[in-house]
């Protein structure tokens, strides 16, 4: 029987981790590539930190010889009646426990360590078995992935012919109609991360979304300072499609050392006829190991482009963990009502339009 080391676990605000803590995690993501998604980085923390006050961050200590060992962090939000999201909940992609290889440590002790009652994800990591197995799942999805094995040729062979043959139509055509086509791979200008909020606005408020993350000041100052770092660890990148000298298509993305994760595409409507967009994104593909990436992360979802872009998937999780707590059993019944009348919409196009057009009627009216 293995023997369970006991774990200290200190709550910190994001902006109390000191350098060694820094110097700490980015270790851990190096060391397991299920791990090196920018989300699950520290300055992903630090960066929701600067603009949400219920940010926090668990360091996991260990004792050895030498002294505290710091062996995990866990970065979450707290919210009411205990109940606890991951960090950036509402716009973080990749969620869970950072950690080193062989730790043990168990999800209820680390709740009531963070004075949680439950703590409710969406885009649970594929390999946090832990949380996976003391968790109540919800539903389960496929996060589309490219991985970049450094043989273009091979890669573009393995997709759909049919696929290739429409996105270079498309590309030729914003040639004739244009100019040359080209990509810049990174290019963290203000302006054009202005332009590309302004197109994905109005986009969302197409569909009838008005109120949207990209309207609020406190998530645009988000999205500038990650574009303003050069850590290996995460920073945003800003993809531009030029045809000839006019920006077509836009696309912020975070990346780590070795992935990129997909966040926020845009494009110029008045070409959606020459899909920018879907040539943007082979584009990025095929540039990618010229710029260090291995793993490209689309999120998940099942949207065609993304079937025909991947080459594996990774598993998704929704769900939440709870401890047996009054405050757990309180949060399940406020939650359940919501829950259902979600499922109603999902399970009902019709009312689902009506409640959309709904929202975006009072979203008028104020």
């Amino acid at each position: 029987m293995t023997e369970v080391i006991a774990m200290d676990v200190t709550v910190l605000r994001p902006d109390e981790l000191t350098t060694a803590d820094i110097s700490a995690w980015h270790a851990m993501q190096r060391g397991d590539l299920a791990l090196a998604n920018p989300f699950l980085s520290p300055e992903f923390t630090l960066a929701v930190g600067h603009q949400r006050t219920n940010a926090r961050v668990a360091r996991l200590t260990i004792p050895t010889p030498k002294g505290p060992h710091t062996a995990g962090f866990f970065p979450f939000e707290r919210h009411a009646l205990g109940s606890g999201k991951p960090i950036g909940s509402g716009f973080c992609d990749c969620q869970g426990l950072i950690h080193e290889p062989g730790l043990d440590w168990d999800p209820m002790e680390l709740l009531r360590a963070c004075d949680l009652a439950i703590w409710e994800y969406d885009h649970l990591a594929a390999g946090q078995t832990r949380f996976e197995s003391a968790g109540t799942h919800r539903a389960r999805a496929s996060s589309p992935i490219i991985e970049v094995n450094g043989d273009l040729s091979a890669y573009l062979e393995r997709r759909r012919r049919a696929f290739l043959k429409e996105v270079r139509q498309k590309e030729r055509r914003l040639t004739r109609e244009l100019g040359p086509v080209r990509l810049v791979f990174h290019a963290p200008e203000p302006t054009l991360l202005d332009t590309l909020i302004r197109w994905k606005a109005a986009q969302l408020e197409a569909k009838g979304l008005r109120h949207n993350l990209l309207s609020q000041d406190w998530f645009q100052a988000i999205l500038r300072e990650l574009l303003d770092l050069s850590s290996e660890s995460c920073s945003g990148v800003l993809a531009v499609l030029y045809a000839g000298e006019e920006v077509v298509a836009l696309r912020y993305a975070l990346r780590s050392r070795q992935v990129l994760a997909d966040w926020f595409p845009a494009y110029d409507t008045r070409f959606s006829r020459c899909s920018p967009g879907l040539v943007l994104y082979l584009k990025v593909t095929e540039a990618a190991e010229e710029h260090g990436i291995a793993r490209i992360d689309l999120g998940k979802g099942t949207e065609p482009f993304k079937q025909d872009l991947k080459t594996a998937e990774l598993a998704v999780t929704e769900g939440y963990v709870a401890r047996r707590t009054a405050k757990a059993a309180l949060w399940r019944a406020r939650t359940a009502s919501g829950r259902t009348a979600r499922a109603a919409l999902h399970a009902n196009p019709g009312l689902r339009r009506a409640a959309v057009k709904a929202a975006g009627a009072v979203g008028r009216h104020r």
